[in-house]
């Protein structure tokens, strides 16, 4: 603990030779206070301390901080006259603690403990099942949404995974929003015009999130289910993998910049692809060229989605929608193979268990990537 003697303190008047000095010797005639500031940390009592003190007894050498006896300034030896000044009278100050306690009602709080609540989220249901993880980040930045018997309707449903980036919210505004207005698009439009209401529902969603101006985006990938039909859409590297009597197929395309369409559909906007960390980045910066927000490269990084409309065939066992941090490490075939024995008996049990399965699989292969699995049972919609 540092210290400085202050010239014109009331408690101690140094002579001019050491008025200047730094002591950093502990004393225990010290004024300690401590100040608890209100935080979002997790530690909720981060203290510091401002010490008035007594120099110690002059003499000449070094005055070492701390136990590491690391010299951090030199001091000469005071005069005998200097050495005989009477020092004032002791004063008794109090010593008082200054301490804030952080207020659970605090919206900062709330968030964090939101937060806490998606470090690992696990919901089993008949139709479907889904596990998330978190990874090494400090917060958890997927989301999800599933609503099934949508309008009444025990054969219509609506799934979504979000995997946010630069934090959650643009995720969790997804998550809470995108059904709704895609839903709103459609009854306007009617089902015949599916696709279009979908694409209207996303940017829709995109446009409101960039009004709060929050910070950070999202990749999205959905599914509805309706009429017999399944549909699926994707902004961005969240994937949608079909088992077809076991055999593994990709009902979307990831959206990189790497891939050349999207290359060259930023280029003729004025953007550049680069390769930064391994990886093609839109302005060498995100490696991701379609999503909901992130506000800065907004005129490259379109919300707009591809949509998907197929039949639910006998053959359609189960779908596994799920964030890159699957898809970075397990291959489209590998997931369906670990999936199917568990997705086989119906039992949502063992869904379960193929979606912790799966993020497991990708840990272990050296994932540190927050990684969101959902598996849905097209048995229960045909």
């Amino acid at each position: 603990m540092c210290t400085v003697a202050i010239s014109n303190s009331p408690v101690f008047s140094p002579s001019p030779r050491l008025s200047s000095s730094i002591f950093c010797k502990s004393s225990p005639e010290s004024l300690t206070l401590t100040h608890s500031p209100s935080s979002c940390s997790s530690s909720p009592s981060t203290s510091f301390k401002f010490r008035l003190q007594k120099p110690p007894p002059p003499a000449s050498g070094l005055f070492r901080a701390s136990n590491d006896e690391v010299p951090t300034t030199t001091c000469s030896s005071a005069s005998p006259t200097q050495l005989k000044r009477k020092r004032p009278t002791k004063l008794n100050i109090p010593i008082t603690s200054l301490s804030f306690s952080v207020d659970r009602s605090t919206p900062c709080a709330a968030e964090k403990a939101v937060e806490d609540r998606w470090q690992e989220v696990e919901v089993e249901e008949e139709e479907y099942s889904v596990y998330c993880k978190r990874g090494r980040r400090e917060a958890m930045e997927d989301r999800f949404t599933a609503k099934v018997d949508l309008n009444g309707l025990n054969k219509q449903a609506f799934f979504g995974v979000f995997d946010g980036h630069g934090g959650s919210k643009a995720a969790e505004y997804a998550s809470e929003n995108l059904q709704k207005n895609i839903q709103n698009e459609v009854e306007k439009r009617g089902e015949i015009e599916i696709m279009e209401a979908i694409k209207q529902g996303y940017l829709n969603t995109d446009s409101e999130f960039l009004k709060q101006e929050q910070r950070g985006g999202a990749c999205c990938v959905t599914a509805i289910i309706a009429s017999g039909n399944l549909v699926v859409s994707n902004a961005g590297d969240c994937r949608a993998v079909v088992s077809r009597g076991g055999a593994a197929e990709a009902l979307t395309s990831d959206h990189r910049p790497s891939r050349p369409d999207e290359k060259q559909r930023i280029e003729s906007l004025g953007g550049y692809v680069d390769c930064s960390r391994g990886m093609s980045r839109v302005l060498g910066t995100l490696a991701v060229s379609r999503g909901i927000g992130d506000r800065s490269l907004k005129q490259w990084i379109t919300a707009e989605p591809e949509t998907k409309v197929i039949k639910i065939m006998p053959e359609f066992e189960f779908l596994i929608m799920a964030s890159d941090g699957l898809w970075e490490k397990v291959s489209n075939q590998e997931a369906v193979d670990l999936a199917r024995p568990f997705c086989e008996s119906n039992d949502k049990s063992e869904t379960i268990s193929a979606c912790k399965k799966l993020v497991e699989l990708s840990a272990s292969r050296g994932s540190v990537d927050d990684t969101s699995v959902m598996i849905v049972q097209l048995g229960h919609f045909r």
